[in-house]
C-alpha cells in the first residue's frame, strides 16, 4: 500500500483505490486519533457530494467510525466547506467529507477536519495511515453499549445559508446572476442562499443523477456558463466545483475571472476598506504574474507558498493574514472559514458589485492577467516526483528557463491528487508557449510513464 494521504485528503479511483474496505479503515483509525482524548462519547460529522460511490463509502467510513465508539452525524450532500463551519459551530469533535472535489466521477475522496474545523496536520494524517498501514490491530474496539451509532441530520444546511448570507453587511438586489452549480455538492444551497440575499438566479446544471458531477461543466468547464451569461443577458455567472470549496465567475461579456482575478478585485476593494489584514494577499507561486504587479500598483504585500490550499492557509494562521487562495478559484476568507468557500468568494465578489455599481469586466480590468499554458502529462503515480532527477527531462527545462527567462518563467510541479505532472509556462506569446510545453510535457510521458 503506497502513501495514502495527499495535499488534500486521501483520494482516489472509487472502488478500485479508494475501496468500501479502506474507507471504513479510514474511518476507524481517522474517528481513533481524532477522539481518543474525549471523554465523552465522541460525535463525528460525516457529508458527501452527489457521486454514485458517496454512498457506499459513506456506508463503510460510518461503520469503521461506529466501530471505535464514536457518533456518527449524517449530513448528506452538503458543500466541503459547510463541513468545516459546521463541525466547530455545532461542537462536533471532527467532521469528515467524502468529496473528489474537482476530479471526475469514477473519482472519490476523504477528507477530515480537527474540531476547530481546520484540515489536519501533516503529523496527524501520518498517525492515521501508519495505524492502517502498520498497527490497525492496535485499535482498541469497545463492545456492548460502547459501540457507537449513527443519525441523519439534514436540518444543518440552514445553519450554513444563514451563515454564509450575514458575510455580507448588505444584499445582493439587482443582480442577475446565472450560477453553475457542477451537478455537485452546491445544487441546492448555492441558489437558495443567493436567492435570499436578493439577487436575480437563473442556474444551470443543478440537477445531480450521480455521474454528472463536473461533467463538462462546474469551475473545470467554463464553456457553457460563458456562453448562456451573453446569451441570457446575465451581468455575471458564478460557478463552483464538485464539492464547492472552488468558485470562478464570467463576465457580463462571457469572459473567464479566475482565482487570482477574484483576489484582485475583493482584496483591493478590502484594503480600501480597511479590512484586509496586515495589507497582504496569500498566494501559490502558480499565481499569475499579474496578481504580483497588481499587488505592487495597489501597495498590497503578496505572499508566495507552495501549491494547495493547505499551504496557503498555514501562512495565514501562522501570520494573522485573512484572505489567500489559488489561481483556480480556491480562496480563503479567515474571517469567516477554515477553509476555502465557493459560496462565500460568489458573496463577496457580488457584493463588490453591488456596493460600486461597476459590471464584473470594469472590476477585473484591476488585474492585467499575462496569458499562462498549463499541459498535464499523464505518468506513472509512483512516478511523480521522477522528473526531478532524468537529466534528460532537467536539461529540457533549463534550455527552455533559458528561452523565457526575460518574458515569463516555467514552474513544473506534480499533482498532489493526481498521476500527473503539471507544466506551466507564462509569458507574452502564447502559440511558443503551447509548443513548448507540449513537447515539454510529451517527453515527460516518454520517460515517466
Amino acid at each position: 500500500m503506497g502513501k495514502l494521504f495527499g495535499t488534500d485528503g486521501v483520494r482516489g479511483v472509487a472502488n478500485s483505490e479508494l475501496t468500501g474496505q479502506l474507507a471504513f479503515h479510514l474511518g476507524q483509525a481517522g474517528a481513533y486519533v481524532l477522539t481518543k482524548e474525549t471523554k465523552k462519547q465522541p460525535k463525528i460529522l460525516v457529508a458527501r457530494d452527489t457521486r454514485i460511490s458517496g454512498t457506499m463509502l459513506e456506508s463503510a467510513l460510518v461503520a469503521g467510525i461506529c466501530s471505535v465508539g464514536a457518533k456518527a452525524i449524517c449530513i448528506g450532500v452538503i458543500p466541503t466547506p459547510a463541513v468545516a463551519y459546521l463541525t466547530k459551530e455545532l461542537g462536533m469533535d471532527a467532521g469528515v467529507m467524502i468529496s473528489a472535489s474537482h476530479n471526475p466521477l469514477e473519482f472519490n475522496g476523504i477528507k477530515f477536519f480537527n474540531a476547530e474545523g481546520y484540515k489536519l496536520r501533516d503529523e496527524l494524517e501520518e498517525e492515521i495511515e501508519n495505524l492502517i498501514v502498520s498497527r490497525p490491530d492496535s485499535i482498541p474496539l469497545p463492545i456492548g453499549e460502547e459501540i457507537g451509532t449513527w443519525q441523519n441530520d439534514h436540518s444543518v444546511i440552514e445553519s450554513y445559508i444563514n451563515f454564509v448570507c450575514d458575510t455580507i453587511p448588505g444584499d445582493l438586489k439587482g443582480i442577475k446572476v446565472l450560477v453553475d452549480c457542477a451537478n455537485g455538492a452546491a445544487s441546492e444551497v448555492a441558489p437558495l442562499a443567493l436567492r435570499r440575499l436578493g439577487a436575480e438566479v437563473e442556474v444551470i446544471h443543478n440537477k445531480p443523477n450521480g455521474v454528472n458531477i463536473n461533467k463538462l461543466c462546474g469551475s473545470t468547464h467554463m464553456e457553457d456558463l460563458s456562453r448562456q451569461v451573453v446569451g441570457r443577458g446575465m451581468e455575471v455567472g458564478i460557478a463552483f466545483d464538485g464539492d464547492a470549496d472552488r468558485c470562478l465567475a464570467v463576465d457580463e461579456a462571457g469572459q473567464l475571472i479566475d482565482g487570482d482575478q477574484i483576489m484582485s478585485i475583493i482584496g483591493s476593494d478590502m484594503k480600501r476598506d480597511g479590512r484586509l489584514k496586515k495589507d497582504t494577499i496569500v498566494a501559490t507561486v502558480m499565481s499569475n504574474i499579474g496578481l504580483s504587479i497588481m499587488s505592487k500598483k495597489e501597495d498590497i504585500h503578496l505572499v508566495h507558498t507552495r501549491v494547495g490550499d493547505r499551504y496557503v492557509l498555514e501562512n495565514m494562521v501562522k501570520h494573522g493574514y485573512n484572505l489567500g487562495g489559488e489561481q483556480s478559484g480556491h480562496v480563503i476568507f479567515l474571517d469567516y472559514n477554515t477553509t476555502g468557500d465557493g459560496l462565500i468568494t460568489a458573496i463577496q465578489l457580488l457584493y463588490v458589485m453591488k456596493k460600486t455599481g461597476k459590471k464584473l469586466g470594469e472590476l477585473k480590468q484591476i488585474m492585467d492577467a499575462y496569458p499562462q499554458v498549463l499541459v498535464n502529462a499523464h505518468v506513472k503515480n509512483e512516478n511523480k516526483h521522477a522528473y526531478l532527477e532524468d537529466l534528460e527531462i532537467q536539461e529540457e527545462i533549463n534550455k527552455l528557463e533559458a528561452q523565457f527567462k526575460d518574458e515569463g518563467r516555467i514552474l513544473i510541479r506534480p499533482s498532489g491528487t493526481e498521476p500527473l505532472v503539471r507544466v506551466m509556462i507564462e509569458g507574452k506569446d502564447k502559440k511558443v508557449m503551447e509548443a513548448a510545453a507540449k513537447e515539454l510535457a510529451k517527453l515527460i510521458e516518454k520517460r515517466l510513464s
